[in-house]
């Protein structure tokens, strides 16, 4: 049976991500995506290998748009300015999209080739940046690590209302940035 006409992963895809986006990560299923489609949940094998097919091109498409989001911040920039950037541009794609966000760790756990070189750019353009601060090997991952941790955290925290005092979240955000870059100055003034 040919596939539906009008009916692409594409639009799949893209249902799926407003669906995640306005309900969560774990309301996006075959038939919740059916109905919003207007097709029959079958209809929708033609294009991706049911659920967890579905899944896995979810996590490439927020991978790879999540990836974009941060190479244009750290284009023509770079240390302090480029992670500055990238930072506020992973927010803004957390933000922007919270279930394509969360389905970009929906596969930590899964041995897909095209998953984990997507992955794998992504940290190569971090480490690209934070090449730029003259940090041992060790102290490079520690970095890496450290200011993926703060991104991730500080978005998480932001999507399940973590922060309810009364204080700018983006002034909050961009101290945290600046106290991680002055952290990695000392790092970097005390490898030379």
């Amino acid at each position: 049976m040919p596939p539906r006409t009008g009916l692409s992963l594409h639009s799949i895809l893209q249902a799926a991500t407003e669906i995640a986006d306005e309900r969560g990560w774990n309301e996006v299923t075959l038939t919740i995506l059916a109905q919003k489609l207007g097709v029959r949940s079958p209809s929708l094998y033609n294009h991706v290998n049911g659920l967890p097919g579905l899944r896995r091109e979810m996590a490439l498409t927020g991978l790879d748009q999540l990836k974009d989001a941060l190479m244009r911040a750290a284009v023509g920039r770079s240390e302090d300015k480029a992670i500055r950037e990238m930072s506020r541009a992973y927010l803004e794609f957390a933000r922007a999209h919270p279930g394509l966000y969360e389905a970009t760790f929906y596969t930590s756990d899964i041995d897909d080739a095209e998953i984990n070189d997507s992955k794998h750019q992504m940290l190569e353009l971090f480490m690209q940046v934070l090449t730029g601060f003259d940090l041992s090997e060790e102290a490079l991952i520690h970095a890496i690590r450290g200011l993926r941790s703060v991104l991730h955290g500080f978005s998480s925290l932001e999507r399940i209302g973590g922060f309810g005092l009364n204080v700018d979240i983006n002034q909050s955000f961009e101290l945290i940035i600046n106290t991680f870059l002055q952290g990695l100055h000392t790092v970097e003034s005390n490898h030379k």
